[in-house]
């Protein structure tokens, strides 16, 4: 049984982790940590970062990943291109997923923004089917809001 996570207390320690810091390649190491040590049942837990109309693998925890996804391609390649959370309870039903870990079943993508557009997204997948549910799609919103709030240069 999966147990209720605590998304405020994830934003909050994230926020104060950034806390000053003006690189985003750590704060975004942070997360993808903070992440993968607070979510139960997950494979994988990291970012992407729009690069040139594409989305190019940042700071991750998990098994290896593609390193360049397409825009509209896959799960992450689809929230990017539409500016919309995906929740998908099974990958594999999913028209053009990216099976770059054959582990995983399900996955949630939430789009980061800075300045209205998209810069990034946030990609968790699990082994289980459903892992995903709407107070993980909102608790990860907020959280992903703590980064599109960062005072950093970069992405």
């Amino acid at each position: 049984m999966i147990m209720s996570t605590d998304y405020k207390l994830m934003a909050a320690q994230l926020k104060s982790l950034m806390e000053d810091e003006k690189n985003y390649m750590p704060v975004l190491s942070n997360a993808s940590a903070i992440l993968n040590d607070t979510l139960d049942d997950i494979n994988w837990a990291g970012f992407y970062l729009v690069d040139n109309g594409s989305l190019l693998l940042g700071p991750f925890q998990g098994h290896v990943a593609c390193i360049r996804i397409q825009s509209g391609k896959g799960v992450c390649g689809t929230a990017y291109a539409t500016d919309t959370t995906q929740l998908v309870e099974d990958v594999h039903q999913f028209p053009g997923h990216i099976a770059c870990d054959s582990a995983s079943n399900s996955e949630i993508v939430v789009p980061i923004h800075r300045d209205g557009k998209v810069i990034a997204v946030m990609d968790i997948d699990s082994p289980s089917l459903s892992r995903f549910d709407q107070e993980d799609k909102e608790g990860l919103e907020a959280f992903a809001k703590v980064i599109e709030e960062a005072d950093f240069a970069g992405i």
